[in-house]
């Protein structure tokens, strides 16, 4: 019986600080979208009604925060990129809306997406390096593996298809990320557009190759 209250309290005990966890993630979310990559540990403290050392305790420091905000986002946007990728539609229709469904979503949240690819230093921290690749990456090979799984199960790439599909993951992420933020800070053209002429550029071996057999399709 106190093995079963002991096992109910640290049950308590967990789900609070998760929901405590998610409550400081939103304060930060609505930092940042105010502030970008201007935001700051002071500004996340503040805004969630707390001194900057119990943010510490729950994050670590910027880069903890930084790690479970793109956690956060990234696994909202690959819910959306996978709903995209299996919409019911052919196979060019699916690649323009999975990269457009990419482009609207940093498009909707520039400061977000800023922040989580162009970290700024924190003025009024201590702290030094938190450079942008430390953090950024791991976000892509994320993306990429991901979209890599995607085509391996949908696409029959032959002998190395595999390895093939882990290519085309990783080089169709950098293209999406390099024209996209590109496209964000110049804006010189719509997102219509940017989509089509960079369907246009996939559309090679793609277009000709041969669903797997055993797989969904594409």
């Amino acid at each position: 019986m106190e093995h079963t209250q002991h096992d109910g309290r640290q049950d308590g005990h967990q789900a609070t600080a998760e929901r405590r966890r998610r409550e400081l993630l939103e304060a930060a979310d609505r930092v940042v979208l105010r502030d970008g990559p201007q935001a700051s540990m002071n500004a996340i403290a503040a805004e969630a009604g707390i001194t900057k050392p119990i943010l510490y305790r729950h994050f670590g420091d910027k880069a903890g925060l930084y790690h479970a905000l793109a956690v956060r986002h990234t696994d909202a946007l690959l819910d959306s990129l996978r709903a995209a990728l299996d919409a019911p539609a052919e196979r060019r229709r699916r690649v323009e809306v999975t990269l457009d469904t990419y482009l609207a979503a940093i498009e909707a949240r520039p400061q977000v997406y800023r922040f989580l690819m162009h970290p700024a230093e924190d003025p009024h921290s201590s702290e030094r390096g938190f450079e942008v690749g430390l953090h950024s990456a791991p976000l892509l090979r994320r993306l990429g593996e991901e979209l890599a799984q995607v085509i391996a199960e949908r696409v029959d790439l032959g002998p190395g298809g595999s390895e093939l599909a882990r290519v085309w993951g990783h080089g169709i992420v950098g293209m999406m990320h390099a024209a996209g933020d590109w496209w964000l800070g110049e804006r010189p053209c719509d997102r219509e557009r940017l989509v089509t002429a960079l369907a246009d550029l996939l559309w090679g071996r793609l277009a000709t190759a041969g669903n797997r057999a055993d797989g969904p399709g594409f």
